[in-house]
C-alpha cells in the first residue's frame, strides 16, 4: 500500500506509541511517562507504571483537568525554543524528591497529581506560570510570573521573592532568549540542596535591539516588538543572585569584570557548600568555572577550558557531573574528538580516547565508581550506550545491541537505565535495564505487528543503504539512500534532502519516520549526505566551516549529486535539493554556487543574511560583521540572488520568531529587483515550526507540485 503525505502526518502516529521523558520515582518502584493518545498524536498524559504489580495506569488525563486556556505569548516562545509548540496536553513534569506526588503544568497552571489518583491544584490564574519546579526537598513550588519568581509552600500560596523592576525588559528567574535558542538552557534560577538557597538570575534585555514582528495570520497582523539580539550587536546583560527562599539574605555573584559574558550552565555542589558557575566569553573560545561562595558571591576560576583549536569554538555540553566527593566529570574536545575527563584536586585524568565521539554522559553511580555514557565508538551511524570503572576506565563495556541506534538516561543515582532504541524497519522501542544492560522489561515495545499503524505499509517498506564518498580534502562523507523498486533500463529523479549546518546528524541507521518512504513511494529516490561541519565526527571535521558558512558544506553537497550522477539509475537531470532552516539557505548557496547542477530547488525558511541571525549562533561559527565584514559579504545569498537559474520554491512560516521573516523578504525582494523568477508559499499565523496534520501534508503536496510542473518527475 503506498504512503500519502495526509497519512503520514495523521493520527495514530505510524511511528507508533512514542513516549516523552521517562523517569523513575525517587524510590525508583515507578516508571512516569508522557504518552500520546492513538486519536490525537500531539496530546500527551501522564501514565504511571507500577514496578511491583507490573500494572500502568493514567496518573493525569490532561483533557479532564485541563482548562483549555490559551497560552501566555511568553510560554507560547518557551515552548518554541524547546522544540515542542506543537504539542499538547502535558509536556513537561517533575517528581517530588519524597516521591509522593509528580509537579504537572498544565495550560498555564499547575497541578500536584499524588499516587493514590488525587490531583491537587496548585494555582488558577490567568497568567502562565513559567519554569515551574518542586525545590530540592519538595516542600516548596516555584515559578516565573510578570518578571518575577515566585516561591510557597506546597499548596499554600506563593509569593514573589525578587524584586519588582520597572519596565518588561529586567526579569529575574528566565533564561535570555539566545540561553533558550542556542544554549540549551531553559530555566533562570536553581535550587539548592535541603532548601536553603536558591541561585537566580537576572537580566536586563533594555540594551537588546528591538525586531518589529509581524505575526502574520489568515484573519489578522498581531505585532510584537520582539527583543532579538543580532550579530554584533549587544546581548542581554545577565547577573546571578544566591538568596534565600523567602529572598532574603540576597547577594550577587562576583561574575567578574566583563559584562559582556555568557552565563552558560549554574549547578550546585551536592553538599550545597558551593555554586559552580560556566562563564563562556563573547567569542565562545573560552569558558571558566567558577567557584561561588553561596553566602557572599564571591568566586574564584577552578579551571578554564579553551577551544580545542585556534580557528574553533567550545561546543557548549550537559555531559558532566559534580560528584560528591568534589570531583568532575567533564566532556571536553580538547583531545579532537568529545570525550570524558575527571578533575579532581586540581588534576585532569582522560578516561575514554579513540577517533570516536562521547555524545552524552548518561549517568554515574558513584558507589560503585561506575559511569555510564553514549558514543559513537563502535559506528559514527550507530550509537551505542556504554560503561566503564573509574579505576580501570580503560575497560569499556557496550550495554545495548549494536543491530538499533540507542540512545539512553539513568535515574539520579546511576542504578538503572531507561533505553530508547530504533532502526531502520523498526520505530522507537525503549526499556528499562539494569547496569548490564540486561533488558528488565519494555516501557514500549511497539512492534510492528497486525495492530500497529504502520503495519499495512511494512511490505512495501524500502530498506535504507549506505556509503561514503571523499570530500574535497579527502575526508570522508557518509550518506543514506532509499529507493523505489528499480526496473531495469528506467531512471528515477532524486529527492535530495540536506540540513547542512552545525549541529545535526541527518544519516543515521536508525528509525526516521514514515515520511522519506511516501516520498519513494512516489517513485523518488531519497538521498542524504552528512557534510563537513556537522556533528559527531569531531573537530577537525565541524572546522571547516569556521568563518566561512557557506562554503565546504555546499561543496560537499555538491561531491553528493555529482556521485549521484554517476550510478545508473539515477536521471541525473532530475535531482532536485530541500532543506529548512540552514538546510533552506544551503538550498539557495547550492543554487547559486552551481547552475544547472540541480533540476530544482526547495528553500524552507531560509536565513539569507547572518546578520539577521542571533548573537550566540552566529557569532560561534562568524565572528561578528564589524570585526569579520569579508565573511558575512561571502556567507549570505542576497548578493548572487539574481545568479540563480534553476526553479526554486521558497517556503516560510509568517510569523517565524527565529528566522524571522525578514529573511525572506530580503531574498524575495533581491530576486524580484534583479528580475529573476520564482515560487513561493507563506505560511499565515506559523512560526518556524510550519507543521501540523493537514499543514504538514499541504506544505510536502506543493512541495511535489512544484517539482512535476518543472519536470522533476518519475519514470513512466
Amino acid at each position: 500500500m503506498d504512503l500519502t503525505f495526509e497519512r503520514v502526518f495523521a493520527s495514530p502516529s505510524l511511528d507508533g506509541p512514542t513516549p516523552r521523558q521517562p523517569k523513575l520515582s525517587p524510590d525508583g518502584r515507578y516508571l512516569t511517562l508522557l504518552r500520546n493518545r492513538a486519536d490525537d498524536r500531539e496530546r500527551y498524559d501522564l501514565w504511571a507504571y507500577d514496578r511491583q504489580t507490573n500494572e500502568w495506569a493514567m496518573l493525569v488525563d490532561s483533557e479532564q483537568i485541563g482548562s483549555g486556556r490559551e497560552l501566555s505569548e511568553a510560554e507560547k516562545m518557551q515552548r518554541e525554543r524547546a522544540r515542542v509548540g506543537s504539542l499538547k496536553g502535558i509536556i513537561d513534569y517533575q517528581w517530588a524528591q519524597d516521591g509522593s506526588g509528580v509537579l504537572v503544568p498544565l495550560d498555564g497552571d499547575l497541578y500536584l497529581a499524588r499516587l493514590g489518583g488525587e490531583v491537587l491544584r496548585l494555582t488558577d490564574t490567568e497568567e502562565s506560570e513559567l519554569n515551574p519546579a518542586l525545590s530540592s526537598t519538595g516542600r516548596y513550588v516555584s515559578f516565573v510570573r510578570d518578571g518575577r519568581l515566585y516561591v510557597g509552600g506546597v499548596g499554600g500560596n506563593a509569593q514573589p521573592i525578587t524584586p519588582e523592576e520597572s519596565g518588561e525588559a529586567i526579569r529575574w528567574g528566565e533564561a535570555e532568549f539566545v540561553a533558550q535558542e542556542e544554549m540549551d538552557r531553559l530555566t533562570g534560577y536553581w535550587w539548592g540542596p535541603n532548601d536553603q538557597r536558591i541561585a537566580v538570575e537576572r537580566f536586563d534585555e533594555s540594551g537588546v535591539g528591538i525586531v518589529t514582528r509581524a505575526a502574520i495570520g489568515a484573519t489578522g497582523t498581531q505585532v510584537f516588538e520582539q527583543r532579538y539580539p543580532v550579530a554584533g550587536s549587544p546581548n542581554a546583560r545577565v547577573e546571578l543572585y544566591v538568596m534565600n527562599p523567602d529572598g532574603g539574605a540576597r547577594v550577587k555573584v562576583d561574575l567578574g569584570d566583563d559584562p559582556d559574558i555568557y552565563l552558560a550552565r549554574v549547578d550546585w555542589a551536592p553538599d550545597g557548600s558551593a555554586l559552580y558557575v560556566q562563564r563562556q566569553d563573547r567569542g565562545q573560545t573560552k569558558l571558566d568555572m567558577l567557584k561561588v561562595d553561596p553566602a557572599t558571591g564571591r568566586s574564584e576560576v577552578l579551571f578554564t577550558e579553551n577551544a580545542a583549536v585556534p580557528d574553533y569554538w567550545i561546543n557548549l555540553s550537559n555531559n558532566y557531573k559534580w560528584l560528591d566527593d568534589v570531583s568532575l566529570i567533564w566532556w571536553s574536545e580538547r583531545d579532537g574528538f568529545g570525550h570524558l575527563y575527571r578533575y579532581a584536586n586540581g588534576r585532569w585524568t582522560q578516561l575514554t580516547k579513540g577517533e570516536w565521539v562521547v555524545t552524552r554522559l548518561v549517568g554515574v553511580d558513584q558507589q560503585a565508581g561506575r559511569v555510564f555514557f553514549q558514543a559513537t565508538k563502535d559506528d559514527v551511524l550507530a550509537q551505542q550506550v556504554y560503561s566503564f570503572d573509574l579505576a580501570n576506565p580503560a575497560q569499556v563495556t557496550r550495554l545495548t545491541d549494536p543491530a538499533f541506534v540507542n540512545a539512553a538516561s539513568m535515574d539520579s543515582e546511576g542504578q538503572t537505565l531507561l533505553v530508547s532504541r530504533s532502526a531502520d524497519k523498526q520505530p522507537p522501542q525503549s526499556y528499562i535495564a539494569d547496569q548490564q544492560g540486561n533488558r528488565l522489561t519494555w516501557i514500549e515495545e511497539n512492534q510492528v505487528d497486525a495492530d500497529h499503524p504502520y503495519a499495512p505499509f511494512l511490505a512495501s517498506h524500502r530498506p535504507t543503504q549506505y556509503g561514503t564518498i571523499p570530500a574535497e580534502d579527502g575526508t570522508t562523507l557518509h550518506w543514506e539512500m532509499v529507493t523505489p523498486e528499480l526496473e531495469a533500463g528506467k531512471r528515477y529523479p532524486v529527492y535530495f534532502y540536506h540540513y547542512g549546518g552545525p549541529g545535526p546528524q541527518t544519516v543515521t541507521k536508525g528509525w526516521d519516520g514514515a515520511l522519506r518512504q511516501a516520498i519513494v513511494d512516489k517513485g523518488y529516490i531519497w538521498f542524504a549526505l552528512d557534510n563537513r561541519g556537522s556533528a559527531n565526527r569531531g573537530v577537525a571535521f565541524e572546522q571547516p566551516i569556521y568563518r566561512a558558512m557557506g562554503g565546504a558544506e555546499v561543496r560537499d553537497q555538491k561531491a553528493g549529486a555529482e556521485y549521484l550522477k554517476t550510478l545508473p539509475f539515477v536521471d541525473p537531470v532530475k535531482i532536485a535539493i530541500d532543506g529548512w532552516s540552514y538546510g533552506g539557505y544551503m538550498t539557495l548557496k547550492q543554487l547559486q554556487a552551481d547552475p544547472g547542477l540541480y533540476a530544482a530547488g526547495i528553500s524552507g525558511a531560509p536565513v539569507t543574511r547572518w546578520e539577521l541571525y542571533d548573537t550566540h549562533y552566529t557569532e560561534r561559527y562568524m565572528g561578528t560583521p564589524q570585526t569579520d565584514g569579508e565573511a558575512y559579504a561571502a556567507a549570505s545569498v542576497l548578493p548572487q540572488a539574481g545568479a540563480i537559474e534553476d526553479p526554486l520554491l521558497i517556503i516560510h512560516g509568517m510569523a517565524d520568531d527565529n528566522v524571522v521573516f525578514e529573511n525572506a523578504t530580503a531574498v524575495i525582494a533581491a530576486m524580484q529587483e534583479a528580475n529573476v523568477p520564482f515560487e513561493m508559499m507563506l505560511y499565515p499565523g506559523y512560526t518556524h515550526r510550519v507543521s501540523g496534520e493537514n499543514i504538514s501534508p499541504h506544505r510536502y503536496n506543493t512541495v511535489f507540485r512544484f517539482l512535476e510542473a518543472n519536470g522533476v518527475t518519475p519514470p513512466e
